[in-house]
C-alpha cells in the first residue's frame, strides 16, 4: 500500500509545476496594471497641472472665447482656434484615409492573391514606421506646391496639405485592420451569397463588409485618434497662428502644434503661459477620449445587430 511519504511526492511536484504558472500570471497582471497606472498618471498630471491655468481663467472663457492669445502682452484664452484648426486637418486626414484604406482592405482581402497581399500589406504596414517630421517636410515641400498649382492664392501654410499627408499616413491603420476584421469573417457567408448568384463585388460589398463593421469601424476611430494627435506634421506644414477658421485652405495652429510651440523652452516654468499647455493637452485628451467612447458605442451596436 502507497505510504503518505509517496502520497506526497506527487502532489509536491504539482505544486512546484504551479510556480511558474503562478509568476507568469503575476507577471501578466503586472503589465496590464502598469498600463492602467500609466493612462492614470497621464489624467493626473494634465488635471493637476492644467487646475492651476482654470484657476485663472474660467472654463466658460476657455471653451467660448474665439481667441488664444496666451503668449501676448493681453493673453487670451480660448481654445476654439486650436479645436477648429485641430479638427479641420483631421477631418481632411479623414476623407482621404477612410475611402483609401477601406478599399485598400476590401481589395487585399476579397480579391488579393496570397502572394499580393503577403507583398503589400507588409509594405503598407512598414509606411506607419516612418517618422513624422518626414511626413512634415513632404508636406510642405512636395504636397504644398503641388496644391498652389492647382488652388491659386493658396498660403504656403495651410490646413489641406498636412491633413492630406497625415490622411495618407494612416491609411495603414485602417487598412491592416480592417482587412483583418474582414478575413475573420466566417467563409460560409460568402459561399452562402455566392449560390443566391451574387458576385464578388456584390459579396465584398454587401456580405463581407456589413458583417466585419465593428473591426472597421474600431479601425477608423483609431485613424480618428492618430489624426487628432498628430504634431509634427502640422507644425510644420500648416503654421503657428490659431486662427478660428474652417476652411482647409487657410493657415492655422492645432492643439498639438501650440504645445510643441510652447514646449521649446521660451516660456517660464509654472507661469500661466506654460500652464496652458497642460490646459490645451487635456482638451485634446478629452477629445480623444469622445471619438473613443463614441467608436465603443458603435461597434456595440453594430455587434447587437449582427
Amino acid at each position: 500500500m502507497p505510504t503518505a511519504a509517496t502520497l506526497r511526492r506527487p502532489l509536491s511536484g504539482r505544486r512546484l509545476r504551479r510556480i511558474p504558472e503562478r509568476a507568469i500570471e503575476a507577471l501578466l497582471f503586472l503589465s496590464a496594471l502598469s498600463a492602467v497606472a500609466i493612462t492614470a498618471g497621464i489624467v493626473l498630471v494634465l488635471v493637476v497641472e492644467a487646475s492651476g491655468f482654470f484657476a485663472h481663467v474660467s472654463p466658460w472663457t476657455f471653451l467660448t472665447d474665439d481667441q488664444w492669445t496666451p503668449l501676448f502682452a493681453e493673453p487670451r484664452h480660448g481654445i476654439l482656434p486650436l479645436l477648429s484648426g485641430t479638427l479641420v486637418s483631421s477631418g481632411v486626414a479623414l476623407l482621404v484615409a477612410i475611402p483609401l484604406g477601406t478599399i485598400t482592405a476590401v481589395y487585399l482581402s476579397e480579391f488579393a492573391s496570397a502572394r499580393v497581399r503577403e507583398a503589400v500589406k507588409p509594405v503598407l504596414e512598414l509606411r506607419a514606421g516612418v517618422p513624422t517630421v518626414v511626413f512634415g517636410y513632404f508636406a510642405l515641400l512636395v504636397v504644398t506646391p503641388l496644391l498652389q498649382a492647382l488652388v491659386p492664392g493658396l498660403p504656403g501654410f495651410n490646413l489641406l496639405s498636412p491633413g492630406i499627408v497625415i490622411g495618407i499616413m494612416i491609411v495603414p491603420y485602417i487598412s491592416s485592420l480592417s482587412e483583418d476584421a474582414m478575413r475573420a469573417v466566417p467563409m460560409q457567408l460568402r459561399e452562402a451569397s455566392y449560390g443566391m448568384g451574387a458576385s464578388r463585388v456584390q459579396t465584398a460589398l454587401r456580405v463581407v463588409l456589413p458583417a466585419a463593421l465593428s473591426g472597421v469601424v474600431a479601425s477608423y476611430i483609431l485613424a480618428v485618434s492618430r489624426a487628432v494627435g498628430e504634431t509634427m506634421v502640422v507644425a510644420i506644414a500648416a503654421g503657428q497662428q490659431p486662427d478660428l477658421t474652417w476652411d482647409p485652405t487657410e493657415s492655422a495652429a492645432t492643439i498639438t502644434a501650440y504645445i510643441v510651440q510652447v514646449s521649446m523652452g521660451d516660456v517660464a516654468h509654472g507661469s500661466l503661459a506654460y500652464q496652458s499647455i497642460f490646459a490645451a493637452g487635456l482638451a485634446l485628451f478629452v477629445l480623444t477620449l469622445a471619438f473613443n467612447v463614441a467608436g465603443f458605442l458603435v461597434r456595440r451596436r453594430f455587434r447587437e445587430a449582427s
